[in-house]
């Protein structure tokens, strides 16, 4: 990542008024692998990542990995980065299913980096986990804050799914067409707890990712406008 592409593309979130920026990392990294190699090759890519997203000033890192590789890509790199872990679906062999066991990475990366570390919630994810954010909203962000504290919920990744309740398949589909619906997306817009959370949609593009992507944002504001004025 040279001098001037960085610098540009401060300039063109400046410029586009774009608050907060995160980087996805890439899916290949495996932090958790029982390959030595591919665990070390992680790293190293995971400690790249981090240095991009230092020199082009960005807001939030996600990766859904082990907490010790973490750690000691904190060590190597520092700098101010948050690192978000994502919540998963559960699928094959995938960390990060429950809120326990984001709980349990969280800790393990050490209390000296607990104020560089969250959670990013992706909400087909969640239902596919089998978290009931269609049937029991409240409940589950009650649930949330129990284990994981509310203040640790610093991303969402808002997408319906094409699976049901406790499928552990990962699966997305446009916000309102799922086993979601859209009245998790309301509550979670006019939630006041989540107000300043940024939010990000996930959802597939198809044939005309334009629409798409402004009928799943034009509803979510739709849903935000009430919360807004009050």
């Amino acid at each position: 990542m040279d001098r001037d592409t960085a610098a540009a593309f401060r300039a063109a979130a400046k410029a586009h008024g774009i608050v907060v920026a995160g980087s996805h990392d890439s899916y290949l990294i495996n932090l958790a692998s029982p390959d030595r190699g591919l665990r070390e090759r992680s790293l190293r890519s995971f400690c790249r990542e981090l240095e991009r997203c230092e020199t082009l000033g960005l807001d939030l890192a996600g990766l859904r990995r082990n907490a010790a590789a973490i750690r000691r890509a904190l060590l190597r790199v520092g700098g101010n980065v948050p690192i978000l872990l994502e919540s998963t679906a559960g699928q094959g062999r995938s960390l990060g299913e429950s809120f326990e066991e984001l709980a349990v990475l969280l800790e393990g990366v050490g209390p000296e980096f607990q104020d560089r570390l969250g959670v990013c919630v992706d909400t087909a994810h969640v239902l596919a986990a089998g978290y009931d954010l269609a049937g029991d909203y409240e409940g589950v962000m009650q649930e949330f804050d129990r284990v994981l504290g509310l203040a640790r919920l610093r991303l969402f990744h808002l997408n319906d799914s094409k699976t049901p309740l406790g499928s552990r398949v990962d699966r997305h589909e446009q916000i309102g067409d799922g086993y979601l619906g859209r009245e998790p997306f309301r509550l979670i817009m006019r939630d006041r707890r989540f107000r300043d959370v940024p939010k990000v949609i996930e959802t597939p593009k198809g044939d005309d990712p334009v629409r798409n992507d402004r009928r799943n944002l034009n509803y979510l504001r739709r849903c935000s406008q009430r919360l807004t004025k009050n």
